[in-house]
């Protein structure tokens, strides 16, 4: 059988260089116990490796082509599910078991949106070992005021703390991507009983990154900007004040003053 072609259309670069198992094994933190989402699993080689160290594999992969060489690579495990589909539109939150860690190759068009949607979307998951392109695992935990700071930045961080990080090489890859790429860890925090409201606030916060904030607000409809501002000096800022200035918290306090 010839080896499965990636399509660029679907983001897909599959991971082939086994060497690299050890260290997401051990970003993950991988117990006998984990039931582990893989989004992307490719031809296999990761998933293969994560059902012979944990209780349960949900992998979903929206490439129908790759059901074949998916299935020789696991042979005869029978602790992977295999869910066919786009994860953007599954309901991933209903599956059972319920997954406690997210451990993937994410394909890179939709990274962000899963790992974002999952903070909330998927409360069973504690634990987070991603391989995304590089400048999105630094967007993930960058600091306010930096070029990599933004929406994706906040909402991460407010629902996690990163504990580990790792450059990979564009040569673990078929076919070899064009940008770098980095595996990330994050474990759950609590989140604020607010998130909801803060998502929304933050998604509008950012929706015109050059304006100040108070005119982002009201320009996306979430508040007037005299209403912004009210709530800005309630937490001590300045109306002129750009979203990237604000820290995570400081959200969380803006969502709630703003009416």
């Amino acid at each position: 059988m010839s080896r499965p072609v990636a399509k660029k259309e679907l983001g897909q670069h599959f991971l082939v260089d086994e060497n690299l198992l050890g260290v997401i094994g051990r970003l993950a933190e991988l117990a006998p116990d984990d039931v582990v989402l893989e989004v992307g699993p490719g031809v296999g080689v990761l998933t293969a490796y994560l059902a012979d160290r944990v209780a349960h594999v949900h992998a979903v992969e929206l490439d129908r082509s790759l059901e074949q060489p998916l299935r020789e690579a696991l042979g005869d495990r029978a602790n992977v599910e295999l869910h066919f589909g786009d994860a953007l539109a599954l309901d991933l939150a209903a599956l059972d078991p319920a997954p406690t860690k997210l451990v993937a190759n994410l394909p890179y068009n939709i990274a962000t949106p899963l790992v974002v949607e999952s903070l909330d979307g998927l409360p069973s998951v504690r634990h987070w070992t991603v391989m995304v392109q590089r400048e999105v695992a630094d967007r993930f935990f960058a600091r306010p005021s930096t070029k990599s700071y933004g929406a994706v930045s906040v909402l991460v961080q407010l629902a996690a703390e990163r504990t580990g990080f790792h450059p990979v090489s564009r040569t673990v890859f078929r076919p070899r991507p064009n940008v770098d790429s980095a595996l990330v860890a994050f474990r759950r925090l609590e989140l604020p009983s607010t998130y909801a409201r803060v998502k929304q606030v933050v998604t509008a916060a950012f929706a015109h990154r050059r304006k100040q904030l108070a005119n982002s607000l009201e320009l996306t409809g979430l508040a007037t900007r005299a209403q912004a501002a009210t709530a800005l000096e309630a937490i001590g800022r300045e109306t002129s004040v750009r979203a990237e200035e604000l820290a995570p918290h400081e959200f969380v306090a803006l969502a709630g003053e703003l009416p």
